[in-house]
């Protein structure tokens, strides 16, 4: 897999989106994907070898690094991008039912293949859900595995193997601190437009089915 692939995704369900909906896609290109691969990545990238405790005791240093840092930023962060795309697929391979149905039986069965309406609406609020929950869960994954959304210059560790508390350093910190401060906010930001996509398209068919029996 590589990154190219989900930004083709990520455009492909583009034409069917609300104007909320292209606002998430821009800020999941501009502001998550494009940062992570062009700074984000490489700022962490021997975050393991610029790890330094104040002692040689074998393996210490290993130890409280694991302790620190279960996961690490990037991974994880890779893991979330991957997540909060994948729910996509959903509205891709109902649109492909869709023309393949209709490819099948050699007739025309919606009104038009850009506007979400019937079951492809219910597909797309689905997608919705599950993006805003992945956004959520990464989250607060973040702020429990490394104690809020901080880097601290200093760290102390007294883990065995460690014969005493030693102190660790973390290259950096300063800097991861900004990234990570600024993928906070844009997944927040994603969360906003999630929310607020959900709300319009569950405001607009409720409003809409309301006047059709109205009517009738």
């Amino acid at each position: 897999m590589s990154w190219g692939f989900l930004c083709d995704l990520l455009s492909g369900v583009n034409k069917y989106s609300t104007g909320i909906g292209r606002i998430w896609v821009a800020v999941a290109f501009i502001f998550r994907l494009l940062v992570y691969v062009a700074a984000a990545e490489s700022i962490w990238k021997y975050e393991h070898d610029e790890f330094e405790c104040n002692i040689r005791q074998p393996g210490c240093e290993n130890v409280c690094f694991d302790h620190f840092f279960p996961i690490s930023h990037i991974r994880l962060w890779a893991l979330q991008l991957i997540m909060v795309s994948t729910p996509s697929l959903l509205v891709v391979f109902h649109v492909a039912y869709r023309e393949n149905r209709e490819k099948h039986h050699n007739q025309k069965f919606y009104k038009s293949p850009g506007e979400i309406d019937g079951g492809l609406l219910c597909t797309y609020l689905t997608s919705l859900i599950l993006k805003t929950g992945f956004e959520i869960v990464f989250l607060v994954l973040f702020y429990k595995l490394y104690d809020g959304f901080k880097v601290p210059r200093l760290v102390k560790c007294d883990i065995r193997p460690c014969p005493n508390t030693v102190d660790c350093y973390i290259s950096k910190p300063t800097e991861k601190m900004i990234f990570l401060y600024f993928l906070v906010a844009t997944s927040c930001l994603c969360i906003v437009l999630n929310l607020s996509e959900l709300s319009y398209l569950s405001f607009k068919y409720s409003i809409k089915c309301y006047l059709k029996r109205y009517i009738k």
